[in-house]
């Protein structure tokens, strides 16, 4: 399956790319840590079904020290022991809030409860932020058939200066 169209060619999608990854931008200089960040937005990613971003967080984490064995279990985080308590609420909010359809309150109590327990309000706000945003990038991503696998480190911001 071949991209339905290059959102990387066309001049109004690249003006809508320049001030979403401004607004990305915001969560990546936040004191939410950079391993959560990837962490949830591979989660996110993996739930939604989008090989482009699955294959840039993948990427990117690695870029920035990640472990291959962390990566490998995202998917798997609940029946892991190498995620700590906070990582752990982080990925059951990008959970909860990525699949909102599923379940009638979207984020649980207890989740939320467990967020507030690890993270100060600056952090909650970049987490609550970056959930949102890797949603839509995911949705960008599939709709278009935009396929992982040839994104490179830095790619991503490179294509937008």
């Amino acid at each position: 399956m071949d991209a339905r169209f290059n959102m990387f060619d066309n001049e109004t999608a690249m003006k809508f790319f320049k001030r979403f990854a401004n607004a990305g931008m915001v969560v990546q200089q936040s004191p939410l840590p950079k391993s959560t960040q990837e962490l949830v937005s591979l989660r996110a990613s993996q739930i939604n079904g989008c090989g482009w971003c699955i294959d840039m967080h993948t990427k990117e984490a690695v870029a920035a020290g990640e472990s291959a064995v962390r990566l490998n279990l995202v998917a798997a985080w609940r029946e892991s022991t190498v995620f700590t308590e906070a990582e752990q609420a982080a990925l059951a909010l990008a959970e909860e809030g990525t699949r909102l359809a599923d379940a009638y309150q979207g984020v649980s109590d207890e989740t939320w409860a467990q967020v507030r327990k690890h993270y100060d309000d600056d952090q909650i706000a970049a987490l609550v932020s970056l959930v949102a945003l890797i949603n839509a990038a995911n949705r960008l991503a599939v709709i278009v058939h935009q396929r992982g696998g040839s994104y490179e480190p830095g790619m991503f911001a490179a294509a937008l200066d």
